[in-house]
């Protein structure tokens, strides 16, 4: 017998080559990658037995194109094949914002620490050594899979909510367009301020949803064609709480929610909701602040048309020199940013 698995398990149900469609009904898919046919038949008998849907790869080359094809949702990986090795393999998955959070486990007969540390340092979930026993290899797969279906439901959910913002800024024709510059500007100002990847993904993220709180805001205030009054103003100056409060329960958008709540607030204690000043304003708040700003000047609006590039960033400089904005950040802006990245309009 193989090394592959210690004992045969029931009868396979069904097996999904690489050309094969995959059957809409399953609990989960699954991708068996070995150079060694037996042990794919092995694993794969066990897995599909359990009423997985198993996708087969014979090479490490392979396995890379059915992953980014077939999207499984557990990844298995022999550490010694041809062409590109499990370890290498890992190490790209894990690398992708597209698969990075796939689940992945290596399997070797290697038994080494050294090469469970290897195993580790590649990104990988998990490290098995054959011979694996059939109710372990069960156990680790029905765990990654419940995992990864979490993580899948994370990410449905915050799609929706993007989904809701872009909704919330179709309704005002006047700001079509503003979530998307704003996420570009809000990078590319992150960028140049040094921030690590992570930093990045929130910016990105955060200038989608910045507004998402204006779903309780009443279209006679949100699409008044005049300046607002000041009771109107109170109501509005509400979206940033409503934003947080809805963003709260969903764990995944813990780095984005002092963005949703923060973007308004100045450093010199005049912005809103909660009136915060200096380091106390959240960083990534700042950064969408300024862009923000400038972004909603260089917007033509019901009761105003467009400012120029120049008046907008005589503004921002005026607000920075009266103490509403950090200097540095603003200097990054207009210097790095605003040349590369926006037009100039008028």
């Amino acid at each position: 017998m193989k090394r592959g698995v210690a004992q045969p398990a029931a009868p396979r149900r069904s097996r999904t080559l690489l050309t094969d469609s995959i059957p809409g009904s399953r609990r989960s898919r699954v991708l068996i990658a070995d150079d060694q046919e037996s042990i794919r038949s092995l694993f794969d008998r066990v897995l599909s037995a359990d009423g997985h849907d198993v996708v087969l790869a014979p090479d490490g080359a392979s396995a890379l194109a059915a992953i980014h094809r077939q999207r499984p949702d557990v990844v298995l990986l022999d550490v010694a094949m041809p062409l590109v090795n499990g370890l290498e393999v890992c190490r790209q998955l894990k690398a992708d914002p597209a698969t990075r959070l796939t689940p992945v486990v290596l399997v070797s007969g290697q038994t080494d620490l050294e090469d469970r540390i290897n195993g580790i340092e590649a990104g990988a979930d998990e490290y098995l050594s054959k011979p694996v026993h059939p109710h372990e290899l069960r156990a680790r797969v029905r765990s990654l899979s419940r995992v990864k279906q979490l993580i899948d439901a994370l990410d449905s959910a915050e799609a929706a909510f993007v989904a809701l913002a872009l909704t919330i800024e179709a309704r005002d024709p006047y700001t079509n367009g503003h979530c998307e510059r704003l996420s570009r500007l809000a990078v590319q100002l992150g960028r140049a301020l040094g921030l690590g990847a992570d930093d990045l993904h929130a910016l990105q993220r955060g200038a989608y949803l910045h507004d998402i709180g204006k779903v309780g805001v009443p279209d006679s205030i949100l699409l008044k064609p005049a300046p607002l009054t000041a009771e109107e103003w109170t109501l509005m100056r509400r979206h940033p709480e409503i934003g947080d409060t809805l963003c709260a329960p969903l764990q995944s958008l813990r780095t984005v929610r002092p963005i949703i709540l923060g973007h308004h607030e100045r450093i010199d204690g005049s912005g809103y909701p909660a009136g915060l000043r200096g380091n106390a304003v959240p960083l990534l708040a700042q950064i969408v602040g300024i862009v923000d700003v400038y972004d909603a000047l260089t917007s033509k609006r019901p009761y105003r048309d467009a400012l120029t590039h120049d008046e907008a960033v005589k503004f921002v400089l005026e607000e920075t020199h009266v103490g509403r904005f950090n200097a540095a950040y603003v200097d990054a802006f207009l210097d790095a940013v605003v040349p590369v990245g926006v037009p100039v309009r008028s």
